[in-house]
C-alpha cells in the first residue's frame, strides 16, 4: 500500500491550501495538501499522482 500510486484531482485551491479528490474513490472527502508540497504549476482540475511520499503532474 505504501508503494501504491494514488492519483488526485484538484478540487480547488484556497491560500495556502489545496484540495485534493481521490480519482478512484469519489465518495471519500477530499483531502487538504499544503501548496508547498504540490508542484507549483497545479491549477484547479489538475490531475497528481502521489508516489514515494510526494505529489507530481500527470501528463498523460
Amino acid at each position: 500500500m505504501l508503494l501504491d500510486k494514488i492519483y488526485y484531482t484538484v478540487n480547488s485551491l484556497e491560500g495556502d491550501y489545496a484540495y485534493l479528490q481521490r480519482d478512484d474513490d469519489m465518495s471519500e472527502e477530499p483531502k487538504c495538501v499544503a501548496r508547498a508540497l504540490l508542484p507549483p504549476e497545479i491549477s484547479e482540475g489538475s490531475r497528481l499522482v502521489y508516489e514515494m511520499m510526494s505529489y507530481s503532474l500527470v501528463t498523460e
